[in-house]
């Protein structure tokens, strides 16, 4: 991995469909108008319902799974240790396709069996110029 630093992986699209979005904001509590309701949400300058940015970079291990990033032998768990930066770009709307852009910042061994990731995640929309959402990313990864 650490000979991969620098190299990217992109996912397939995925759709964010009106049904996400509102399993999102049930889960979470978050059911302002911009995410559930369309009509209130037409009336604003997004046009209808967006994606909660948190749905936005809560994607993360859906498009990661959907990449030909090579797999790490011997793994026993990987959990996220969090984030240097999160910015939420463009908004996604309801019924939009988005994939992700996993780029590989750094690899290290912090001690043995412990290794720490660091990926620039960008999440692109569809048929639009800027994306969604830049984060920089780090997980550990037990081995």
């Amino acid at each position: 991995m650490p000979g991969r630093v620098g190299q990217e992986a992109v996912s397939d699209w995925v759709e964010v469909s009106q049904e996400m979005i509102d399993k999102f904001a049930d889960a979470t509590g978050d059911h302002q108008f911009i995410h559930v309701n369309p009509q209130m949400a037409a009336m604003t300058p997004f046009g209808g319902t967006i994606a909660h940015g948190f749905l936005t970079l809560s994607l993360m291990p859906l498009l990661a799974s959907k990449t030909e990033q090579p797999k790490i032998d011997g793994v026993r768990m990987g959990v996220n240790y969090g984030g240097n930066k999160v910015r939420f770009l463009t908004p996604v709307r309801s019924g939009k396709r988005v994939r992700g852009r996993f780029k590989l910042l750094s690899f290290e061994e912090k001690r043995p069996g412990q290794w720490q990731q660091t990926n620039e995640f960008t999440v692109e929309i569809e048929g639009e110029d800027k994306p969604a959402m830049i984060a920089e990313w780090i997980s550990q990864i037990f081995v």
